[in-house]
């Protein structure tokens, strides 16, 4: 809960930063109340996603979130907007098939822990992306602020109420802010797309980040990089020019 409250905070403070310093437009109310449910619903999931990503197996643990997360968006545009091209659908399809094989554990003792975080962070994501897509118009800096603003203030009050120590290193409180510009970044970047494009196709190629999250875990945590894996990551960039077809 603190790397995330210090997370939303970072990315607070450069969204903050890049509205006023590009003098953007300030939301009309609708944009506004938008924007604060997408922080709400994506800011405790982001706090869910960070303990299953520590307390369970990285590389097993973000595709599930990824796969819930973008399933529900794209099923609610195809019911919405209607269905794509039939070559993005194909997109779609290799995309899911990419994130399954991923996902794929070795071999499996018991429950694998942490899947119960990755799956309410899952469903936390996909509340963010409806939202997000509600805001119409509005511009991306501020609605990406203010999502952050909601995140922090929330995730800070859940910090005091259930009376979570602090760090113990320096060190991992820089690694929260880090987290919080790159999320935040993301954040700008995925409203961006989804103000100027179809949801399921922003969707679909925002959650195909576990391929690179399982890329990571290999170098730096030493988890297995199997055949099937890397199967799976060939079918998710095999996948990027079928989705973004027009």
């Amino acid at each position: 809960m603190v790397v995330t409250a210090l997370s939303h905070f970072g990315g607070m403070i450069l969204m903050t930063a890049l509205a006023v310093g590009a003098h953007a437009a300030f939301p009309e109310r609708n944009g506004i109340l938008w924007a604060l449910g997408a922080g709400a619903s994506g800011g405790v999931a982001l706090a869910f996603f960070y303990r299953s990503l520590g307390s369970g197996t990285m590389g097993l643990n973000a595709p599930v979130a990824a796969v819930l997360g973008g399933s529900i968006p794209v099923l609610v545009t195809f019911a919405t907007q209607g269905l794509p091209h039939p070559v993005q659908i194909a997109g779609f399809v290799l995309a899911g098939l990419g994130i399954w094989f991923i996902s794929q554990p070795d071999h499996l003792t018991g429950p694998p822990e942490g899947l119960g975080l990755a799956v309410l962070a899952g469903l936390g994501f996909a509340g963010f992306f409806l939202c997000v897509k509600q805001t119409g118009g509005s511009s991306a800096a501020w609605s990406a602020a203010l999502a952050k603003i909601c995140s922090f203030v929330l995730v800070g009050a859940l910090v005091l109420v259930r009376h979570v120590g602090g760090m113990t290193e320096r060190g991992g409180a820089w690694v929260g802010l880090a987290a919080g510009l790159l999320d935040a970044t993301g954040t700008y970047l995925f409203i961006r797309a989804a103000q100027t494009g179809r949801l399921d196709v922003a969707v679909v190629l925002a959650s195909l980040y576990p391929a690179t999250t399982v890329l990571l875990a290999r170098i730096f945590l030493k988890e297995r990089f199997t055949s099937r894996r890397a199967f799976g990551m060939a079918a998710a960039i095999l996948a990027m020019p079928l989705i973004v077809l027009r």
